[in-house]
């Protein structure tokens, strides 16, 4: 039986990438060895990693706007110290927008390195919504926000004009919609969820807004060490890298941003059309601030949350289980997903109202 992974991350990714990735850790470009096993610094794989970080830019229109890509380790998580660490002055500011789990952890890793202002929260209303008409103090050394919230289904439609730089955490929507990406001062994602397996973090960073702090930065931790040394300042996850290279590759030749959110929109809508209407389902985010990635729901009625979990699990649907501190039912419709597979989760919830 097909599967439909609707997993939130580690998240399904195109076919075709599975296929070539699962090729190469047998048997990479022909060389007679696996990619795991080969040297980062051989010729193969530097081109992979040039090849990678160019089409990142070249996807979202910043090749030769002063932008640079990397990819690093340790997850969007470690970001929430590299962005304070690399952008925050010494005796500076901070601001924050706080609209989920994931942006409150950066916000109390950034308290760590000074002064943090949160200029918005959702908290509140259980992050149930994106937070409007706040002001960022224009004396923040940057502005950061999380574009799109995994466990409670909500997303930025819309971003700011702000004074200060714009670093926005995009883990869970990255390449899933046309935006004006020259806006942004920093972006960074974990691949995780939209770009590539587990292992691998791509930062996207405007190169004249670092050295500014007055901080003496460890290597590790250092923008400009890692930009200097291509990626290559310390043995990079190789295998997380490639698959991404792959799935990059798979976003060009696909109609790039702009036909990934085309696709994007139509299994969006078909799946909160159904919500909607369906009179057993209610979704958890307020109508203006609703995911495209990340759809969030209940059953009306808990009584029926057996009948439905069977029909579900028979369609051969897997990771359809909200996050646990958020219950529910949470359905990840990634670049990745196709409509078929949404249609299956409608069907099946059609069938239990039938049923009922």
């Amino acid at each position: 039986m097909k599967k439909h992974n609707f997993s939130a991350g580690p998240s399904i990714l195109p076919q075709e990438v599975f296929d070539k990735a699962a090729q190469a850790v047998v048997n990479f470009n022909d060389s007679g060895l696996s990619l795991l096993e080969i040297s980062h610094r051989s010729k193969d794989f530097v081109a992979i990693m040039d090849d990678a970080r160019a089409l990142v830019l070249e996807l979202m229109g910043l090749t030769g706007k002063g932008y640079q890509a990397i990819f690093l380790g340790g997850g969007a998580s470690l970001e929430f110290a590299r962005i304070p660490y690399n952008l925050l002055k010494e005796g500076g500011k901070a601001a924050y927008l706080d609209t989920g789990v994931w942006a409150a952890g950066a916000i109390k890793e950034a308290k760590l390195f000074g002064e943090t202002v949160v200029v918005a929260s959702s908290k509140a209303e259980n992050y149930n919504h994106i937070p409007k008409n706040f002001t960022v103090p224009a004396d923040a050394d940057y502005f950061h926000c999380t574009s799109n919230n995994t466990i409670f289904g909500t997303q930025m439609q819309q971003f700011p004009n702000v004074e200060v730089p714009l670093v926005c955490d995009m883990s869970s929507d990255i390449f899933s919609r046309q935006l004006d990406f020259s806006k942004f001062g920093i972006i960074y994602a974990g691949a995780q969820k939209n770009m590539g397996p587990a292992g691998a973090t791509l930062i996207v960073i405007k190169e004249e807004l670092l050295g500014k702090t007055g901080r003496t930065i460890p290597s590790m931790l250092d923008y400009k060490q890692h930009i200097e040394k291509e990626s290559m300042y310390n043995t990079p996850p190789v295998f997380a890298v490639y698959t991404s290279y792959l799935t990059l590759q798979w976003l060009k030749n696909n109609g790039g941003i702009e036909g990934a959110e085309k696709k994007n929109n139509a299994k969006a809508e078909l799946l909160y059309n159904e919500i909607d209407r369906n009179p057993l389902f209610v979704g958890t985010a307020k109508t203006e601030d609703r995911s495209k990635m990340n759809v969030c729901f209940l059953l009306k009625d808990e009584v029926h949350t057996e009948q439905f979990d069977k029909l579900w699990k028979a369609a051969g649907i897997s990771g359809l289980p909200g996050h646990r501190s958020a219950g529910g039912y949470r359905a990840s419709i990634y670049n990745a997903m196709p409509i078929e597979s949404v249609q299956v989760l409608v069907n099946v919830m059609q069938e239990l109202e039938r049923n009922i």
